[in-house]
């Protein structure tokens, strides 16, 4: 369920963000590096590449090891957000890049899926139009659980799939703060997480499997709320995440980012 969505903003900071989607070094004659989110100056994921056409991806690397939790507004997101707020926006975004994000608060309803395990995109969806990896001939493997939240029909041919992505997988999270949130969220459903966002349009260039379409991967890396979104997925209960969705970073268009919000607000078409 889609809560509130802002306009575009321009935010972040111009020097040194904690994080930052980005290409590594271009191999001689390559069109493109590799495309990742840096957490620090070390890469926590590697991304779809740059092209469109090759499988959507996501795969923890070694860099995605800390939280990125601002101490200051921990207590308001414990509460839960009504509506976006603007501090809680800027604190975030003091983490990132300058650029333009579109914010988000939604409503999600998370379910923990693990690599190559039921309910696995890269297994099944992913699998159905691009086929196994040409070299290892086994699905992509994202190298860490995450969670599934939402999927709907974008328009004929092409499905919107959402996915939150922990910094660190659950199995690092403490057991007593995720029971903690697991009893809080039986009282209260706006407990909120923050993570920042892109969105990743793929298509293959040639119809492979005989399912051709285009996936449009909405994914969520989250910045605070790991024990919450992990103690939600253990009670089946809403939870609420603010999200700062990056135009610049996205293999998207800005005409097919801002469409995000009516899609988002949109019935569950899994």
């Amino acid at each position: 369920m889609l809560i509130s969505a802002g306009p575009v903003q321009s935010l972040g900071t111009e020097s040194e963000p904690r994080l930052r989607f980005g290409e590594d070094a271009k191999p001689d004659g390559a069109w493109r590096g590799r495309r990742f989110l840096w957490l620090g100056d070390k890469p926590a994921y590697e991304l779809s590449f740059w092209c469109g056409t090759c499988a959507f991806l996501f795969e923890r690397m070694e860099g995605a090891n800390e939280t990125c939790s601002i101490a200051d507004v921990e207590h308001r997101l414990t509460d839960g957000l009504h509506d976006i707020d603007q501090d809680v926006v800027t604190r975030f975004s003091e983490l990132l890049p300058r650029g333009d994000y579109l914010p988000l608060l939604l409503s999600v309803e998370p379910r923990l899926v693990r690599p190559s395990q039921p309910g696995d995109y890269f297994a099944e969806e992913q699998v159905a139009v691009w086929g196994m990896n040409n070299f290892w001939d086994l699905p992509e493997n994202p190298r860490t659980p995450y969670y599934r939240t939402f999927g709907t029909r974008v328009d004929d041919g092409t499905h919107l799939f959402e996915f939150v992505v922990p910094m660190v997988p659950p199995s690092w999270n403490e057991a007593a703060r995720v029971a903690a949130h697991a009893e809080a969220l039986a009282e209260r459903s706006t407990m909120t997480a923050v993570a920042v966002s892109i969105l990743d349009i793929c298509a293959p260039a040639a119809n492979i499997t005989g399912e051709y379409a285009t996936h449009w991967a909405l994914t969520h890396f989250l910045l605070d709320g790991n024990h919450k979104m992990q103690a939600a997925a253990q009670t089946g209960r809403p939870l609420r995440l603010l999200s700062l969705l990056s135009v610049d970073a996205s293999l998207a268009l800005p005409n097919q980012v801002a469409r995000i919000p009516e899609l988002r607000a949109g019935r569950f078409l899994a």
